[in-house]
């Protein structure tokens, strides 16, 4: 009784602080909403849609056009430019009015009639990578429809088959399925890393700020009375409130995202509670470690923000671990985020059983654990450095 006690004035001493300090505020509260509505409602529509496109259609045929019409009703594609040569369609792409042109020329469909293969070109820009990547795909599917749709024609007035004209024309059928994201959403890849990867960062940060600010003001001493010395109570004590505050908007979070947006989430309430409360509780540690590695505000809180902000690279969301050199793959085991990231694919997402993420979990203890190793350091620093700016 006597320690929980005293947790609970530790408790209630950090909630004055965090009352009194405009930050807490903001990092806790007002960040985290701004933050989860920037990203929902920037991918809301799951992927970029209607990337402006050019056409420099020289041919001016029936086909050629049918070509351009095909391709200005794809999802992600709108064709805004007609250019009338390619130095003008290279310039707009240049200056990044365009993502990417096709370029039609001349006796494209009389080449087509006489069976004599014509070419079409398209370019696009790498400069971004989704953009890029998009709008060559649906230029390269426009340039395949329309050779399969002169070579049906062709087979058909020599008196094939449907069936034979199918086979000709697409002898492998392709079946595929997007196992836990059937529509592809960027939204449902992206926003589930980069805002819980985010809150993580603000957690250790404001971690590491706690205990630089109780030794800038010289504050320690009288945070560690208050436990009679005991560090393990003072930490406990000090950063309940900041785990409750945490849980309640990442549990918002969640409810927005699974209940009202829908994201997709196999694994039930369950699973989504127990990587919650691990993915607080190791930025935390995370944090306070930090600081006990190297007690000093701003060192600690550099420390923190830059593993974090490396996390958001290494966690394999964006590019895969498998892909990256040898040591970057041993390095990625280092990061709080990869192992968040693996445990929400695998019971989250797909709704695997938790052995599948052992490790993972086990590495996200871990990282809870880490003040341990730095508990003496901490209370030294309280009780006789001194701040230096």
């Amino acid at each position: 009784m006597k320690y929980i006690s005293q947790i609970l004035d530790i408790a209630l001493r950090e909630l004055d602080i965090l009352r009194k300090n405009r930050i807490y505020g903001f990092c806790m509260l007002v960040f985290p909403l701004v933050l989860v509505l920037f990203f929902t409602t920037m991918l809301d529509e799951g992927l970029p849609q209607d990337l402006p496109i050019g056409v420099v259609d020289q041919d001016n045929s029936s086909t050629s056009r049918g070509l351009v019409r095909n391709l200005d009703a794809m999802q992600s594609s709108r064709v805004m430019y007609r250019f009338a040569t390619v130095t003008e369609a290279r310039n707009a792409m240049q200056e990044g009015k365009v993502y990417a042109y096709l370029y039609i020329p001349d006796g494209t469909a009389a080449k087509l009639l006489a069976g004599r293969q014509p070419k079409i070109s398209y370019y696009y820009t790498m400069t971004c990578l989704s953009a890029g990547s998009m709008a060559s795909k649906d230029l390269k599917t426009i340039g395949t429809l329309g050779s399969m749709a002169v070579g049906k024609a062709t087979l058909s007035a020599k008196g094939a088959t449907d069936g034979q004209i199918k086979a000709a024309l697409q002898p492998v059928t392709i079946d595929a399925h997007m196992i836990a994201n059937p529509h592809g959403s960027y939204n449902y890849s992206l926003t589930t890393v980069f805002v819980p990867g985010i809150l993580m960062l603000f957690m250790a940060l404001l971690s590491a700020y706690s205990l630089g600010m109780e030794l800038k003001f010289d504050t320690g001493k009288e945070w560690l009375a208050r436990a009679n010395n005991n560090i393990i109570v003072a930490i406990l004590g000090k950063y309940l409130v900041h785990a409750l505050v945490f849980l309640f908007v990442i549990f918002l979070y969640q409810y927005y995202i699974f209940n009202e947006l829908h994201f997709p989430h196999l694994g039930g309430v369950w699973s989504i509670v127990r990587l919650t409360l691990l993915q607080v509780a190791a930025s935390l540690g995370f944090g306070v470690f930090a600081f006990g590695l190297m007690p000093s505000l701003r060192m600690s809180m550099s420390i923190s923000s830059l593993w974090f902000v490396l996390g958001m690279s290494m966690c394999g969301s964006a590019f895969p671990v498998m892909g990256m050199d040898p040591p970057l793959q041993a390095m990625s085991w280092l990061f709080p985020l990869r192992h968040y990231w693996m445990v929400y694919q695998v019971t989250v997402l797909n709704g695997f059983p938790i052995i599948d993420a052992w490790f993972h979990h086990v590495a996200l203890i871990a990282f809870t654990l880490l003040p341990w190793f730095v508990l003496r350091k901490v209370k030294n620093a309280m009780l006789n450095y001194v701040y230096i700016p």
